[in-house]
């Protein structure tokens, strides 16, 4: 996992990540942007949810930890589209 970016990279991000738009019951997985503060636990980084609903600008997401149901609210910039 990276813990900084590269010095030409710093303070950069994709503002198509950024815009980018999921529809309730897509899956996604979470991806830390390093430009961007995130305000979770590294533990969270690599999993995987489904999208419940958009809460202003960001998404409210149920991730599965240890068997638990959990749910974020967490930027569309941290997020991917898992493909199934």
């Amino acid at each position: 996992m990276l813990r900084h970016k590269s010095p030409r990279q710093k303070g950069k991000f994709s503002f198509k990540r950024f815009f980018q738009k999921f529809n309730p019951g897509e899956s996604v997985a979470v991806a830390k942007e390093l430009s961007v503060p995130f305000s979770y636990s590294n533990r969270l980084q690599g999993r995987t949810g489904k999208v419940i609903s958009k809460r202003g600008a960001s998404y409210y997401v149920e991730i599965y930890d240890l068997g638990k149901s959990k749910k974020y609210i967490i930027k569309p910039i941290h997020l991917r589209k898992i493909e199934s």
